[in-house]
């Protein structure tokens, strides 16, 4: 799907988005996300924004330009332009959310292990 050059109101513009922002944001599962921007998006589009969002992971993990093109299998050009938004506000959130899931992630885990109760996952 190409988006159309003939521009909207700026206002619709806001409006549009404004929705757009709010099904983001009352969306509360994984599998409400799965099942809703699975049927949104475009398998393209879900496979460039997944790709952007693991290459600003794997930034923040230390890993090198050169294991992230091979296993995302992007340019260096695209890890730069990732790296570069990386300074900005929205990029900090989610990257603070999806730390904050694995390091929760592994204490659930380990808590667990210590108490006896063993992972269904």
């Amino acid at each position: 799907m190409q988006v159309s050059k003939r521009k909207i109101s700026v206002v619709l513009g806001k409006q549009i988005t404004g929705m757009w922002y709010q099904l983001i944001a009352d969306t509360k599962t994984k599998e409400d996300a799965e099942k809703i921007f699975g049927d949104l998006l475009s398998e393209t589009e879900l496979e460039a924004v997944s790709k952007r969002v693991a290459i600003a992971y794997w930034l923040a993990k230390g890993r090198s330009y050169e294991n992230i093109k091979e296993n995302v299998k992007v340019s260096s050009a695209t890890i730069a332009a990732v790296q570069q938004e990386l300074k900005r506000e929205g990029w900090k959130m989610a990257m603070e959310k999806i730390m904050a899931e694995e390091w929760s992630s592994k204490w659930d885990s380990k808590v667990k292990s210590f108490i006896g109760i063993r992972s269904h996952s």
